[in-house]
């Protein structure tokens, strides 16, 4: 009997599901899992998440807070509370994303790292099955070099150039996450092209490249492909390390027929070593994000998106628990 794409597709790479939707991990049963801002306000307008959600609502008021932070706090339980559940139906890990409005602040992400491992440990879960998610600024990979110098895992997302990848390897985090689908949105756009075949696909490139310059110089960071607008996408990266998918797409690949063939490897990426790493400077790193204007505005977008996307949950909160008159002026 042929296997479906995706079940050859797991035998080249660790797939993970980029979902906060509980139904979906049941269904696909992956390794490791994936949440954002995005995803967890999805989840949370899903009727089942309604227990989730008072419970959390019930344990920061319990706590002592009022106001806007009973509703901040409320949102990092019940991120965490997520992050449990998704743990409970995977044998893996679940990256939970620190509030995307510290990106640019390396001491208060440092804290909030502290405060979502703090709720873990809470509900009995230990560090090792967490990934803590920093968006892929200067601040944002400091702090997770600080945390992972104190064995506090993190995965570096909103990366879309090798510069940003060149400064995550510095800091020896766990995992960083290279966008594809928001790259070839970008260029579709700013070059007024319709499509890109694979081969020439610039989210494609972007993390091959990115994955052949860590294999090359034996940087131990795991390499995680990111944001799939298709299914030829995710099979054009077939071997990457990892591959966040989203259950569409995970779908879709269930039902693919096609046979599945790598596209890279760590023997084929040795076999073309390139210049040497070399350390980069936060002056350096600065100049090259200026200067490459996709990396640039996606960074900063992302940034803006996953803060839209707290503040849209913080609004369904208060009106979920009829808070509206308590953040009046």
């Amino acid at each position: 009997m042929t296997q479906s794409a995706l079940d050859q597709l797991k035998r080249l790479t660790t797939i993970v599901a980029d979902t906060g939707d509980l139904t979906a991990i049941q269904q696909f049963r992956p390794l490791d899992a994936t949440t954002n801002p995005s995803l967890i306000t999805a989840a949370a307008q899903q009727p089942e998440s309604r227990t989730l959600i008072e419970d959390a609502y019930s344990q920061a008021k319990q706590e002592g807070y009022q106001t806007d932070a009973l509703v901040e706090r409320t949102i990092d339980i019940l991120t965490v509370k997520l992050g449990v559940e998704i743990l409970n139906l995977i044998e893996g890990r679940v990256s939970t994303e620190v509030d995307a409005a510290l990106s640019y602040n390396t001491e208060e992400t440092i804290a909030k790292a502290k405060e979502l491992l703090a709720l873990y440990k809470n509900y009995g879960i230990n560090q090792d099955r967490i990934l803590i998610k920093i968006a892929s600024t200067w601040e944002g990979i400091q702090a997770a070099k600080a945390l992972e110098a104190e064995g506090i895992h993190c995965n570096l997302t909103l990366l879309f150039g090798l510069h940003q990848a060149n400064a995550c390897a510095d800091a020896k985090v766990t995992l960083i996450s290279p966008f594809v689908g928001r790259i070839l949105d970008w260029y579709k756009k700013a070059e007024n092209v319709d499509n890109y075949p694979i081969d020439k696909d610039p989210g494609v490139l972007s993390v091959k490249q990115i994955y052949h310059y860590y294999k090359q110089h034996d940087i131990k960071t795991e390499v995680m492909g990111a944001s799939f607008r298709s299914v030829d996408q995710v099979l054009g990266l077939a071997g990457c390390d990892l591959l966040t998918v989203a259950p569409n797409l995970l779908e879709k690949l269930g039902e693919d027929q096609r046979v599945v063939e790598s596209q890279l490897s760590a023997n084929h990426a040795h076999a073309h070593q390139e210049h040497p790493h070399q350390e980069i400077s936060e002056a350096e790193f600065k100049q090259q994000l200026e200067a490459d204007l996709m990396a640039f505005q996606l960074l900063q977008s992302g940034i803006d998106g996953f803060i839209k996307a707290r503040e849209q949950l913080a609004l369904l909160l208060r009106q979920s628990f009829g808070l509206e008159a308590d953040f009046v002026d």
